[in-house]
């Protein structure tokens, strides 16, 4: 390894302290990729000095800049077509019956990084379902890391970015020119509330929520830490509501209280004895 264990030792603890994320030794080149230009930006020479400087020092801007870099996951538009599918010809079909007195729903968006899950889920809406216009509809983004928070807000992604999700007729439809990038269009990034927020901390300010999802994030937790955020969903989650996990990820072991449901070809989990509201 190039980088000493000490110092890896310390890196993994530092996450794990802020994000409860675990992360390994097999994670080197993972530290290496998203570190290295934290480094080059601080003057330092190495990934190695970088973390050599981070153990010297008490904790401020710069570790926390290091474990938002650690922590940021990659997504994009659309990712895994068909929880999208399912959000389109089942569940908002549904959800638009059973809400039909109250006229509001909530859709979440768990660890949303940059924002394309949750710009995804307002496409839907938007595109399929123009009579919910009239209704309170909210969609609720949160991520760990302040910037990609802000970059979410923002709505603007390289071209690259929007063309591996989207089809023209969309990306003319919800974007606009913004140099060389494309912006999101202002009435789909005031559709979506972007917060700040740690998913293994308190879950201030959340409504009752109707579908949840919450994909390739249970992966980079231990066991204890994937029960309690599956308990966290269940006080939010309303008893007929949806969650959506990652395609490698599961409740089974991990919390008995969900039912698998299929939906087409995606796969949701409801509480195992839902009710009406």
């Amino acid at each position: 390894m190039t980088i000493p264990l000490p110092e890896l030792n310390y890196l993994f603890g530092l996450v794990y302290r802020r994000s409860s994320i675990v992360l390994d030794a097999d994670k080197e080149y993972l530290v290496e990729s998203r570190l290295r230009p934290l480094a080059r930006t601080a003057g330092l020479a190495s990934t190695e000095q970088l973390l050599a400087q981070l153990r010297q020092h008490p904790e401020g801007p710069m570790h926390t800049s290091v474990v938002e870099a650690l922590t940021t996951n990659e997504t994009s538009f659309f990712r895994d077509q068909y929880p999208f599918d399912a959000l389109r010809q089942d569940i908002l079909p549904t959800l638009k019956a059973t809400r039909a007195s109250s006229r509001s729903i909530v859709i979440m968006s768990a660890a949303c990084s940059t924002g394309q899950e949750a710009y995804s889920i307002a496409m839907v809406l938007r595109d399929s379902f123009p009579e919910l216009a009239s209704w309170s509809v909210q969609i609720i983004g949160f991520d760990l890391a302040q910037a990609v928070v802000a970059r979410a807000r923002e709505g603007v992604y390289r071209k690259a970015e929007v063309e591996r999700g989207l089809s023209e007729a969309m990306v003319a439809r919800h974007f606009e020119r913004a140099g060389e990038d494309l912006r999101i269009k202002a009435p789909l990034r005031e559709a979506v509330d972007f917060r700040q927020m740690n998913l293994t901390g308190a879950w201030l300010q959340i409504p009752r929520v109707d579908v949840l999802f919450l994909r390739n994030v249970l992966i980079y937790f231990d066991l204890a830490t994937k029960r309690a955020i599956l308990q966290k969903v269940r006080q939010v989650l309303a008893p007929d509501g949806y969650l959506f996990l990652g395609g490698s990820e599961t409740t089974f072991n991990i919390d008995d209280s969900y039912q698998l449901v299929q939906l087409g070809k995606a796969v949701a989990y409801r509480a195992a004895r839902p009710s009406k509201l």
